[in-house]
């Protein structure tokens, strides 16, 4: 339960129509198996005890008073058990009958939740105030449909349920229930099968827990229900946030997985619109003391992609246009005609340059319109410089080849810096004079300086201040390099010039360098990947510090998941200790950035995106990563 996490499943076992003793064992061996995975919530369908397909069968007292001793039945069978167990059940009150949620939990009642949407069934709907109900004298609880679960030892873990046609309302109850505190709602359902059951199933699961910033468990009635007049599936789901991370439609197997619930927390922070007070519930607690949770579930090394390579395609194409489109709207409104590009046989001047040329085309305008400028100096390559013509070229864009080197030299000797002084002044001095001759060709075609630099490299800071760092529009500004690699790895593979695909193959095969200390033998020595980290693992520190608003602790253990097969320990806690300053001590570049297109929603933007101090402090971050050096022996 650590980091907010909670093992949950939905399980659907094979029951048999009207035999609540029996349906009550098949229940127990769901609730064992589900003991032994350590899950702590688990949910059934709606009418579990006695099946949803008895009709006319719930108004007779025999299957209502056996359905009452098989809920006793369970009582006694999980008593001490630390799981929150939901079942289904039809319950009379005086004269009124209705479609229950039992919760049970360490052998105790903590409550009984009535169905609402009863219209064509012979339930009844409840009042909205608490019923002090007894079961054989011994279970004592209320009746109400506003009830929330709350755990004692999980912040923000609150379980709420909804049954049946509830899912299914204009209105529905997980609506009032999410805004009132609830990050996890148990769907007990009663659907049969049909063609489109899942994918309709899975497709409302997606985005009603996205709406909702919550959790969906949704269990539906297995084939043990009567075939009258429909067949049923035991469709079984965990959905969080838009993402189904547990599927199961098999007989009596458990759709199970790991809850994030700080994770939904964080998201409702940002919102400010739920856990308001005029959604007020009745709130029974439950939970034992906390427990560390074995992760089972899934982590992706790329977060900023699709989780199916399929989606892939149809993704770049979209992160494209979205750069194409805010390109073209701004040579539109400003009157220019011409874009202008820095060149250097990156991945990101590359993408950059193939955006520019979409741009013009799509503005009727001559490819020859994008004037691409590679401008060599005392680092650059011939592999790098000769990558870069041949995609300007593959593109019909103007090529300038403009070095740098005499007018480098003679700025150091204007200031008085040694030609052979390699300091940080040696660096950015190129930069900022590529960035000086991009703006006035600019100026000089009635063009644009567009610029390159990336949304990673903005967050890590790797970027000369009024150099790369600065253009007039930026169209990777909202891009990850995780993201510019996929999309230049895109065009690799659909394009129809060979010439043009085998750059960009070997653009992609080379390493990241900003090119500005002298080389020798040609070959690329300074790789900036060596100085702040894995791109693809810095963006992965950004998906779940930046965007999932995780701790450092936090997102450390799920890098581990994630990359545990290409880093150890230490490298880890090197890199994300380099993450954490660099996301302080950088921020007076982001403070200042161009215009640009956001492709997620979340950027660096000073205008909507992730605002911070430009003199924050770092001390509680790097605390954390001490304490955890500490804890793995790592430290000195």
């Amino acid at each position: 339960m650590k980091h907010g996490f909670i093992k949950a499943a939905a399980a659907s076992p094979m029951i048999r129509v009207a035999d609540p003793d029996y349906n009550a064992d098949q229940i127990m061996e769901s609730v064992r198996a589900a003991h032994r995975k350590g899950v702590k919530v688990l949910v059934f369908p709606e009418l579990t005890l006695t099946g949803c397909t008895c009709y006319d069968l719930y108004t007779q007292r025999t299957l209502l008073d056996g359905a009452k001793r098989a809920l006793v039945k369970l009582l006694e069978a999980t008593n001490g058990l630390d799981m929150l167990i939901l079942v289904g059940l039809p319950y009379l009150d005086g004269t009124r009958l209705y479609s229950c949620a039992a919760a049970l939990y360490a052998g105790g009642l903590l409550g009984l939740v009535p169905r609402t949407e009863v219209a064509g069934t012979h339930f009844a709907a409840p009042d909205k105030t608490a019923r002090e109900i007894s079961i054989d004298g011994i279970y004592s609880t209320y009746l109400i449909p506003d009830t929330l679960f709350v755990s004692n030892c999980i912040p923000d873990l609150a379980v709420a349920v909804e049954l049946g046609a509830d899912m299914d309302a204009v209105n529905p109850p997980a609506v009032r229930h999410a805004l009132g505190g609830a990050t996890v709602i148990a769907q007990m359902a009663s659907f049969p099968m049909t063609v489109a059951s899942r994918a309709e199933t899975e497709a409302a699961a997606k985005f009603q827990s996205r709406r909702l910033k919550c959790a969906l468990i949704t269990a539906s009635p297995n084939k043990g229900e009567s075939t009258t007049d429909n067949v049923y599936s035991g469709l079984c789901l965990v959905t969080e946030n838009g993402v189904i991370l547990a599927e199961e439609e098999k007989e009596a197997d458990l759709a199970f997985t790991e809850i994030d619930v700080n994770y939904l927390a964080n998201l409702r922070v940002r919102s400010g619109e739920f856990g308001a007070a005029e959604y007020p519930h009745f709130t029974p607690h439950w939970g034992a003391e906390p427990e560390k949770t074995t992760l089972t579930r899934y982590y992706s090394k790329n977060p900023h992609l699709p989780a199916l390579a399929s989606d892939v395609p149809a993704y770049c194409e979209r992160l494209i246009d979205i750069q194409v489109s805010g390109l073209v709207k701004r040579m539109q409104y400003a009157g220019l005609d011409h874009c202008v590009v820095g060149i250097s046989g990156g991945v990101d001047s590359t993408l950059c340059v193939m955006v520019c040329a979409r741009a013009v085309k799509r503005l009727g305008l001559p490819s020859t319109n994008v004037v691409a400028c590679t401008m060599p100096c005392f680092g650059t390559t011939s592999r790098t410089k000769s990558n870069a013509i041949v995609v300007a070229e593959q593109l019909g864009a103007e090529v300038r080849v403009i070095d740098i080197g005499e007018a480098v030299n003679k700025h150091f000797d204007d200031i008085g810096h040694a030609r052979d002084d390699y300091s940080i002044a040696f660096e950015n001095a190129q930069a900022r004079e590529r960035t000086q001759i991009l703006m006035d060709i600019a100026n000089e075609i009635n063009g644009l300086d567009v610029g390159t630099e990336d949304l990673s490299e903005f967050i890590d800071g790797w970027c000369t201040y009024n150099g790369d760092h600065t253009s007039m529009y930026d169209v990777n500004m909202g891009v990850t390099k995780t993201q510019v690699r996929a999309a230049v790895k895109h065009i690799a593979r659909t394009t129809e010039d060979q010439v043009l695909a085998g750059a960009l193959w070997d653009v992609l095969d080379c390493p990241v360098t900003p090119e500005l200390l002298p080389v020798t033998n040609d070959t690329i020595e300074q790789k900036s990947e060596e100085n702040v980290g894995s791109y693809s693992l810095q963006d992965f520190f950004t998906h779940k510090m930046l965007i999932c608003g995780f701790t450092p602790e936090k997102t450390f253990r799920l890098a581990r998941i994630a990359y545990g097969d290409e880093f150890d320990d230490g490298e880890l806690l090197k890199w994300l200790r380099s993450y954490c300053r660099r996301l302080f001590s950088q921020q007076f570049k982001r403070s200042c950035l161009m215009d640009g297109p956001a492709v997620e929603p979340f950027s660096v933007s000073p205008r909507s995106g992730f605002r911070l101090p430009s003199d924050g402090m770092d001390s509680l971050y790097l605390a954390q990563l001490d304490a955890l050096e500490k804890e793995l022996g790592l430290g000195k």
